[in-house]
């Protein structure tokens, strides 16, 4: 399988090309990042592209659609609930569906949690595209527009990401690649849910509300990802530079 990657330098969002061989077919995923590298590997690996498959509508993930569609005529597919906010989505992408371009055979899981209809595609079995509900050492946040909250986004990573085999490939919405097995065992959001790490009880504030920071994590952009609970007992997963601590 040939994987090549291009990433925003500002927004470090990712937009992928996989193929099935040298001079064979291929799709895009995510459109968020400059179209040139994945273009040159269009015309280097000699492959024929005619999908634009989307995880998700937020704007660092579909900013290059039109210039996709312009150069390759793509058929652009995302979740229904995507499509709806979105302008140039030709058909929907349903939840279990599968799609079967040249060798590739292309599995649509719905993870939602960042997104409503986010989508995580998994393509042959071992290697998965998460758009923004795993990274390499933390999760998606659920404060971002169209978000369903935090139960959504830990069953998506618990209950259906971490159940596919260690050695899957994960290749996320931001940044780094990383395995299903190096998360399991060292993705702080990770470990406490499966409670190898305790909860910690310090007290914070979020944006003015009294809170408690379960966990400050690391985050794919260098800064870090807060899971809090608030005092009504509800949890959030928010961008820990809005987290006060102290």
């Amino acid at each position: 399988m040939i994987v090549e990657r291009s990433m925003h330098e500002q927004w470090l969002s990712n937009a992928y090309l996989v193929g099935d061989a040298d001079g064979g077919k291929g799709v895009l995923i995510d459109a968020g990042a400059p179209p040139e590298p994945l273009l040159e590997a269009i015309e280097r690996h000699g492959l024929e592209v005619r999908h634009l498959l989307l995880t998700h509508h937020h704007h660092d993930h579909v900013s290059e659609i039109p210039a996709f569609c312009e150069r390759l005529g793509v058929e652009v597919l995302a979740h229904p609930l995507e499509a709806k906010l979105l302008d140039g989505v030709d058909r929907t992408l349903e939840p279990g569906e599968t799609l079967e371009v040249g060798g590739l055979r292309i599995e649509a899981i719905h993870t939602p949690g960042h997104t409503a209809g986010m989508l995580s595609l998994l393509v042959d079995g071992s290697d998965v595209f998460t758009g923004d509900t795993l990274f390499k050492g933390s999760v998606g946040g659920v404060r971002a527009p169209g978000s369903t909250g935090f139960a959504d986004i830990r069953r998506s990573i618990m209950d259906v990401l971490m159940k596919l085999p260690p050695q899957t490939r994960v290749h996320p919405g931001h940044t780094d690649p990383t395995t299903i097995g190096e998360e399991w065992e060292r993705n702080a959001f990770v470990r406490v849910w499966r409670g190898l790490d305790p909860e910690s009880s310090e007290r914070c504030r979020v944006a003015g509300e009294e809170a408690t920071l379960v966990l400050l994590a690391p985050d794919y952009d260098g800064g870090h990802k807060a899971w809090v609970r608030w005092d009504d007992g509800r949890d959030d997963i928010v961008p820990g530079s809005i987290v006060e601590r102290g």
